[in-house]
Parts: C-alpha cells; sequence; structure tokens
C-alpha cells in the first residue's frame, strides 16, 4: 500500500476487515499441465504450446530442464467485484483489498506449487517464471492458457491487450528436471519495472 513505518491502529482496524472480507469471498483456483521442453532456434519450444517462448531470459530459467510446469491461478471474479465495490464508498478500502488480492494470489501460487510436486516428485526445480517477466512476452498469455484450457476449467480469460480477466490472476512456468540445475537469477536483476519501481527506489524489495 506504500505506507512507511508501522501502520496506524486506524488502518491496521480496516486492513483486518478487509481480510476477512477478502477470505469470505474469493474462491481461489489453478490449473496446471506438465510437459516437454526442447530448445530451437526460434526460442523455447514447450510441447503443449502452439508458439514457441521466446527472450534469452527464458532460455537461461529453463537451461537444463526437459520438463516443465504450466501453473494458471486466480482468486475468482469476487476479488474483481470487491475492489470495484470498494472503489464506489472507499478508495482507501478498495486500495487494501488490491493489495490483500495481490499478496493473495501469491499464496495460491505457493500452495498450488507444493500440492502439484507433493504429486509429482521431482528433483530439482526452477522458482516460477511468468509471460511479461523480464524479456518473455506477455502477449504469449493466450497460447499460455489454450494450452491449458484455462477458460474452461477455472475461468480465466485474456484481452486483446494481454491482460488476464479476473486480473487477481497469474500464469507461471516452472522448469524440472532430474539433474541439477543452475538457479538463473531473479528479482530486481530481469524485472521490467527496475528502473521506474517505487520499492527499489526506497531501498527495499517487492519479493
Amino acid at each position: 500500500m506504500g505506507i512507511k513505518g508501522t501502520p496506524t491502529e486506524a488502518i491496521s482496524g480496516m486492513l483486518e476487515r478487509c481480510e476477512r472480507l477478502v477470505r469470505e469471498r474469493v474462491r481461489p483456483k489453478y490449473v496446471y499441465l506438465e510437459t516437454s521442453v526442447e530448445f530451437s532456434e526460434n526460442g523455447v519450444v514447450l510441447g503443449a504450446m502452439s508458439e514457441p517462448l521466446t527472450g534469452e531470459d527464458i532460455k537461461r530459467h529453463l537451461s537444463g530442464c526437459d520438463r516443465a510446469v504450466m501453473l494458471a491461478a486466480t482468486l475468482s471474479q469476487e476479488a474483481d467485484k470487491l475492489i470495484r465495490q470498494a472503489a464506489v464508498t472507499d478508495m482507501a478500502e478498495s486500495l487494501a483489498i488490491d493489495c490483500l488480492c495481490s499478496a493473495a494470489v501469491e499464496q495460491v501460487c505457493n500452495r498450488a506449487e507444493e500440492e502439484i510436486f507433493q504429486k509429482h516428485e521431482t528433483k530439482y526445480r526452477t522458482w516460477r517464471f511468468s509471460p511479461g517477466y523480464g524479456d518473455l512476452p506477455i502477449s504469449l498469455q493466450k497460447s499460455f492458457l489454450i494450452a491449458l484450457n484455462a477458460q474452461r476449467r477455472i475461468g480465466l480469460t485474456v484481452t486483446e491487450s494481454s491482460l488476464l480477466i479476473p486480473s487477481k490472476s497469474v500464469t507461471a512456468i516452472i522448469g524440472i528436471s532430474d539433474k541439477p540445475i543452475e538457479k538463473s537469477k531473479r528479482g530486481c536483476a530481469v524485472c521490467n519495472m527496475r528502473e521506474s519501481c517505487a520499492f527499489r527506489a526506497s531501498g527495499i524489495k517487492c519479493r
């Protein structure tokens, strides 16, 4: 929320109210698919996708992996409704709900990843890498969702400008291998928002 220091009692109370509301209303869902990984001159080719993943960052991220898990998660349309409804009467509460939902969808991804790899044991895996991160084009969202049949399975769609609907949703790729893999860079080093990031400007990180 951009608050510096310890939140006031009023803000803490508002966050508690909003968190209860988010927990009551959102309906988290996720879907995943394991697919093959091959490297070509045109980019990284996932067996489940119709177009290659382009960019140097995803090549480095999946280096040494012969398989990957494609993941899509959402908090459902209820999250978007909550944010819009709060904005009508209280913009501060709308901001709080927005921030809480952003944190919540990352928690859903963490839980999904735990569940996936409890079912499908693998020796080594990378961290989650999403379209739009680094130089991986966000325009790949459409092909990504088609591969997962995400619209039918969890109600997740994408706009012409590659924005996910519902907005509190995440798509990601996790590389997997039976052999040790080199950990790729993450965070500010490969973030395409690093030059304009408010977190970085204030000396902290978003994750």
